[in-house]
């Protein structure tokens, strides 16, 4: 009489390989953000909090343990955490980043990591900025397709080629990173700002639009392209990887072939 034997169960964890020590890399950061708590106080303020995070952790992952863990009164914007929705853009060591997309590991964690409201915007509170003045500017370069010409039956054809011209600035997620990094703007409330003339460029150089010269004539303005002083604060801003600089001066070129 032959006998079978049963396989044994597949195990319900999987064990790492002992180089790895089954764990992942542990280090404290101290995170130092410059707080606006209105109701309190008219003067912003520094806190610091001293938290253990993990290697694969970004400043957010950062901010929301202490937010949850420590100060629940700590307020700033977010909503997608994958470098999509653009809602935390904010200063980290002086520069423009997104939050989600910082790495801890990639900042030098032995000297406090601070984070700050963008510039230029009124800060409502602690890092949230009040975004009405950007939306605005980029509400005037009317950012939509304008045609004239008789709906087709189909679709409206563009060439490859003709897509190509403009598809570096479709990438524009409005975080307001690149304006908020931009030295005119902190200045002058009245310029149009890096992201505006972004979106602007996307239709100006797209065929299927009729409008181009209408958004040339607004951004030909004192407060329009020409007050770009092509410092390369936004592109290096961009957490898309724009070339924002070379997309104003694109714009700079057609308004004055326009003219010619």
């Amino acid at each position: 009489m032959s006998t079978t034997t049963e396989a044994a169960e597949p195990a319900s964890t999987v064990d790492l390989p002992e180089s790895t020590g089954g764990g992942i890399t542990t280090f404290d950061i101290t995170l130092k953000v410059r707080r606006y708590i209105p109701e309190f106080s008219d003067e912003a303020r520094w806190d610091e909090w001293t938290i253990t995070m993990q290697g694969t952790d970004r400043v957010l992952d950062a901010l929301h343990k202490v937010k949850w863990e420590l100060d629940g009164s700590l307020s700033f914007r977010r909503s997608c955490a994958h470098g999509v929705c653009g809602s935390d853009a904010m200063r980290i060591n002086g520069r423009n980043r997104l939050a989600c997309k910082t790495l801890l590991k990639d900042l030098d964690t032995s000297q406090p990591i601070t984070v700050e409201p963008i510039k230029g915007l009124p800060v409502e509170k602690d890092l949230i900025v009040d975004m009405e003045p950007f939306f605005q500017s980029y509400r005037e370069i009317m950012p939509f397709m304008i045609a004239n010409s008789p709906a087709p039956s189909a679709e409206r054809y563009q060439s490859p080629e003709d897509r190509e011209r403009f598809d570096d600035t479709t990438k524009c997620i409005l975080c307001a990173a690149c304006t908020s990094s931009c030295p005119v703007f902190w200045t002058d409330g009245q310029y149009f700002g890096p992201a505006a003339i972004v979106n602007a460029h996307r239709f100006i150089f797209d065929s299927r639009d009729d409008a181009g010269d209408m958004r040339l004539e607004v951004l030909n303005d004192k407060e329009g392209v020409w007050r770009c002083r092509t410092t390369f604060n936004c592109t290096d801003a961009c957490p898309r990887g724009i070339e924002v600089t070379k997309a104003i001066q694109e714009v700079k070129t057609a308004i004055l072939t326009r003219a010619a």
